[in-house]
């Protein structure tokens, strides 16, 4: 129920909000969905630190190309 209403927030924050304000509820909202998926549905927190250090570095990775991209655009 909480990643429906995580999913659907995204309409509800554009329409009461100004676009950057939306912009960064919405990343805050998918930040929250994403630690709850790979936390509660993936079993992540039963997993080893080993495993689990390697999935943070994936994603920092991806988030420093992200950064990187947009640096670039602009």
């Amino acid at each position: 129920m909480l990643l429906i209403a995580l999913a659907t927030s995204k309409v509800i924050f554009f329409d009461f909000f100004g676009y950057w304000e939306a912009v960064t509820a919405t990343m805050m909202a998918a930040v929250t969905k994403t630690l709850l998926i790979v936390g509660y549905y993936q079993h992540l927190r039963f997993e080893p630190r080993s495993l689990s250090y390697l999935v943070s570095m994936g994603f920092f990775a991806v988030l420093l190309l992200t950064v990187a991209a947009a640096y670039s655009l602009s």
